[in-house]
């Protein structure tokens, strides 16, 4: 007779009920970020080659198998680094093509360094871009005016990516977006500055794929709703004070590297199930062994029910 596991959260049913059903978020990701760059190359002039396209996917794919492959991991998929790269491609801006692929193995190599508790504590891309601009003059980052057109395509397309999907950090998103949203209107309500000024700042395709692809990373957030809330919260008035303090226009990247090591203290004070992709076949090293978080789906014995959480 099969084990019942009774959900200690309706987060840890949901988790279940994704892993089971089998559909991977990052394949929407993927299609939403190449279509992107293949019509931003040809219709809206991105400044960047084709070369460096190839060089920075090609790169991000050889890192990721070399860094498996150091580290003893089994198999090779390169969704992730997939999304990783394109990211990239999209945001990143260099002098030459070898910055660009530097770039490129610095995202994917901090992934299998810097990690804590099983869990990597960067987003790739965004540490990436970080660690380069923060070296080096030769790298620098597209603010994303795109135009509203393209804009608007792009933000249709990275909603339809969360409904599709059934993301899991959803939340995070939309949590992340509606505090900007709030200091943006309020400083330009304290300034007396007219509406159009925040509606403009808001217009920024680099804004959504940091909100889309970055920020809402599964595996480098907070594994419960209730971190991941706060987590949106401590991302975004942190930008804030870095944007209008320190007049820094990367803002968002240099407020979301400095709050990602508060990750594992908020998966401690608020524990959650761990993400883990869809098909994944072994436990998810952040819950293993670990008496505070709850165990995803793949962590059941075969055969087992997973019912609702307890009223």
């Amino acid at each position: 007779m099969p084990e019942t596991y009774r959900a200690e959260s309706e987060e840890a049913l949901v988790d279940a009920r994704r892993r089971r059903a089998g559909w991977d978020p990052r394949l929407a990701q993927i299609a939403t970020l190449g279509a992107l760059l293949v019509y931003g190359s040809t219709a809206l002039a991105f400044e960047i080659e084709p070369g460096q396209v190839a060089a920075v996917l090609a790169t991000v794919l050889a890192t990721q198998w070399m860094a498996q492959r150091w580290k003893g991991v089994p198999g090779f998929d390169p969704r992730s680094p997939l999304i990783s790269g394109l990211s990239l491609c999209l945001l990143l801006r260099a002098s030459a093509w070898p910055w660009a692929v530097a770039t490129a193995v610095v995202a994917i190599a901090s992934k299998f360094v810097l990690r804590v508790r099983g869990k990597h504590v960067f987003n790739p891309t965004n540490f990436g871009l970080v660690a380069m601009i923060g070296a080096s003059d030769q790298v620098w980052v597209s603010p994303g005016q795109w135009g509203s057109l393209a804009l608007f395509a792009f933000g249709v397309a990275c909603a339809g990516v969360l409904v599709v999907s059934r993301a899991s950090r959803a939340d995070l998103t939309v949590a992340f977006l509606a505090c900007h949203a709030i200091l943006l209107f309020g400083r330009a309500l304290w300034l007396g500055d007219p509406w159009t000024i925040p509606l403009h700042q808001l217009q920024s395709g680099a804004l959504l794929v940091f909100a889309f692809f970055m920020i809402s990373d599964p595996k480098t957030t907070p594994n419960s709703r209730r971190g991941r809330l706060v987590y949106a919260a401590l991302v975004a008035g942190l930008a804030g004070a870095i944007r209008f303090g320190l007049h820094e226009p990367n803002a968002l990247l240099w407020a979301l590297v400095a709050c990602a090591p508060a990750v594992p203290l908020l998966d401690r004070l608020l524990p959650g199930p761990a993400y883990a992709w869809p098909g994944t076949p072994d436990p998810t090293p952040a819950s293993k062994g670990d008496p505070h978080a709850f165990p995803t789906h793949a962590q059941l014995p075969a055969g087992t029910r997973v019912l609702p959480a307890r009223p």
